[in-house]
């Protein structure tokens, strides 16, 4: 119906770049390409053309859903600038959502979702924002000490259908633009020595 809202989510948090167009409860599309880089390239050409096959243009998003993480840092940020810039040139509401709640919506109930994250470790899921990071080992014996599956893997385009459908539910109740969600700091340390003093 003309009258449903129409949501527009995407996720660039790892090595994709996912997106899923969401009308009422009916889900219009949802795709995802994967890449390891190239993702501030090709998001808003992905979006705008998914707009186009649903005969939609930006004016009439109701919201706009995004994956803020945990992930990649760089692809958690191009996703978050994306939707507070559309957010704020559109007039319209833009829901930061987790990773882990994305997947913590898709789970069986025997699972034990989670996401990978470097140096042979996983972020483990609890709660949308209840995450650990741990070892790959010691979140496997965490699964099977709970009689439960440890979960890694999730196809992005559900991820992005999942996050829509979140920021569906939501988008009336938000009052700060998304944020990115890290769990550990950034590998980039800031220098050590002084910056040169260019005026003085």
């Amino acid at each position: 119906m003309a009258s449903d809202p129409l949501i527009l989510a995407f996720d660039t948090s790892a090595a994709h770049c996912a997106a899923a167009l969401l009308s009422g409860d009916h889900l219009l599309e949802a795709r995802a390409e994967e890449m390891g880089r190239g993702q501030a390239e090709r998001l808003m050409p992905m979006l705008q053309e998914m707009l186009a096959r649903a005969g939609h243009d930006w004016r009439d998003l109701a919201a706009i859903g995004v994956g803020v993480g945990p992930g990649n840092f760089t692809g958690i940020r191009i996703a978050v600038s994306a939707a507070r810039g559309l957010a704020l040139g559109l007039g319209v509401p833009a829901v930061g959502v987790t990773g882990c709640a994305a997947r913590l919506r898709l789970a069986a109930p025997d699972a034990l979702p989670a996401i990978p994250a470097p140096r042979d470790q996983v972020y483990l899921c609890r709660a949308a924002r209840e995450v650990e990071l741990l070892p790959c080992a010691q979140a496997e014996a965490a699964a099977q000490a709970e009689g439960r599956i440890l979960h890694t893997q999730a196809d992005p385009a559900r991820l992005a259908e999942a996050i829509a459908r979140i920021a569906a539910e939501n988008r009336q109740d938000i009052t700060t633009p998304p944020a990115p969600f890290y769990v550990r700091p950034a590998d980039a340390a800031p220098p050590r020595d002084a910056p040169p003093i260019l005026l003085d």
